[in-house]
C-alpha cells in the first residue's frame, strides 16, 4: 500500500518522480543507440569503440525529455483538437464561472481553459506547473452534466494541478509518443539494415556482443508495453487522491460521484483523445473493459481504477461529512 502523504509531500514526490522518468527515458534511448552501434553501424568491436549511435540517441533523448517538460502540454492540447472557449456559448460561460470558483477554493492561479469538440463526456488537466496549467473538457461533458456535477469534475482536475500530477503525467504522455516512434524506427533498422551490415563488425565481439544484441531486441519489443504500463500505474494512483481532494474542495462528494456515474454510462469512446494521452483523463477515453474490472490484469493494464470503487469511496466521504455536520 502506498504511503499516505500530505499535499506538500505529494508535490515533492511527483517532482522527483518526473525527473526519474525523464532520466530512465534518456537511459533507454542510450541503450537503443548502443544496440544500433553494434547491430547496424558495426562500430563496436574488441579493438575499437566509437559509440556514435549511443551519443546521438542520448543527446536526442535529453532534448526530447526537455522538450516534453517545456512544451508537452501544448502538444497534448494540440493532439486533442482543444480550442478556446466561445464567449457566446452559455455552457462555455458556465464552465468558465465554475473554474473561477474552484480557483478561489483551491488557492491556485487560474488555469487556461479549453473545449475539445467531442460528444463523449471527458476532461483532463495538463501543464508544467500550477502557474502554467490548463483544463480541457469535451463539449459532451458540458452537455451531459449538471452544474453541481461539473463543479466536481473541475475540482478533480484542479486537484491534479495542485498535486503536480499534471507535470508528471504530461511528461509521461509526451515521452510515450517518442518511445513508440523510436522503437518502431529501431525495429525497421534492424529488419532492413542489420543483415547487410553484419560484415562491418569484427568477428571478435563474442558472447558480449550477442548478449547486447539480445538485450537490445528485447528492449525494442517491450519498450512500448513498459512505457504504457508505467503511465497506467501512475494514472491509477493519482485518481483516488484527486477524487478525495475534489470532495474536500467542493464539500460535495456526491456531485463528483454523480458525474462519474454518468461518465461510466456514456456509450461511445472519446475519439479526439488518443492512446498516448488516455491516462490524463478523468475516465478512460478509449472505453476499455479492463478499467471496469479488478484483479491482477486490471492492476497491470487499466489506466484508471474501476469507477464503481471511486463512486463508493465518494459516497463514503459524503456519509462522513454528513455525520460530522450532524454531530456538530
Amino acid at each position: 500500500m502506498a504511503p499516505l502523504r500530505n499535499i506538500y509531500q505529494q508535490q515533492a514526490h511527483n517532482k522527483r518522480l518526473t525527473l526519474l522518468v525523464m532520466g530512465m527515458f534518456v537511459l533507454f534511448l542510450a541503450l537503443l543507440g548502443l544496440g544500433f552501434d553494434f547491430f547496424y553501424l558495426g562500430t563496436i568491436s574488441e579493438s575499437a569503440f566509437l559509440p556514435l549511435g549511443t551519443l546521438l540517441a542520448a543527446g536526442a533523448g535529453s532534448a526530447s525529455a526537455w522538450w516534453s517538460f517545456q512544451a508537452g502540454a501544448k502538444a497534448v492540447l494540440s493532439s486533442t483538437g482543444a480550442m478556446p472557449l466561445d464567449a457566446n456559448n452559455p455552457s462555455h460561460r458556465q464552465f468558465l464561472n465554475i473554474v473561477e470558483e474552484m480557483t478561489i477554493a483551491s488557492g491556485l492561479p487560474k488555469p487556461s481553459v479549453y473545449i475539445v469538440p467531442d460528444s463523449d463526456p471527458n476532461a483532463f488537466a495538463t501543464g508544467k506547473n500550477p502557474q502554467q496549467s490548463s483544463i480541457a473538457v469535451t463539449q459532451g461533458l458540458l452537455d451531459t452534466l449538471t452544474r453541481e456535477e461539473l463543479q466536481g469534475v473541475v475540482a478533480h482536475e484542479m486537484s491534479h494541478i495542485r498535486n503536480y500530477d499534471i507535470r508528471l503525467m504530461t511528461v509521461i504522455a509526451a515521452l510515450m509518443g517518442t518511445i513508440l516512434l523510436l522503437s518502431d524506427w529501431a525495429r525497421r533498422a534492424m529488419w532492413y539494415g542489420g543483415g547487410s551490415r553484419k560484415g562491418k563488425r569484427s568477428g571478435g565481439a563474442g558472447g558480449l556482443a550477442a548478449i547486447l544484441l539480445v538485450v537490445w531486441i528485447i528492449g525494442i519489443i517491450l519498450a512500448p508495453v513498459i512505457s504504457q504500463l508505467m503511465a497506467f500505474a501512475v494514472s491509477r494512483k493519482r485518481e483516488y487522491l484527486a477524487d478525495a481532494s475534489a470532495a474536500e474542495m467542493t464539500r460535495n462528494p456526491l456531485g463528483l460521484a454523480s458525474a462519474l456515474r454518468k461518465l461510466e454510462n456514456a456509450a461511445a469512446p472519446t475519439a479526439s483523445i488518443k492512446r498516448g494521452a488516455a491516462h490524463l483523463c478523468i475516465v478512460d477515453p478509449l472505453g476499455r473493459k479492463v478499467n471496469l474490472k479488478e484483479g491482477v490484469t486490471a492492476e497491470l493494464f487499466g489506466t484508471h481504477p474501476p469507477i464503481g470503487k471511486r463512486i463508493l469511496a465518494l459516497e463514503a466521504m459524503a456519509y462522513q461529512f454528513k455525520t460530522v455536520t450532524t454531530s456538530a
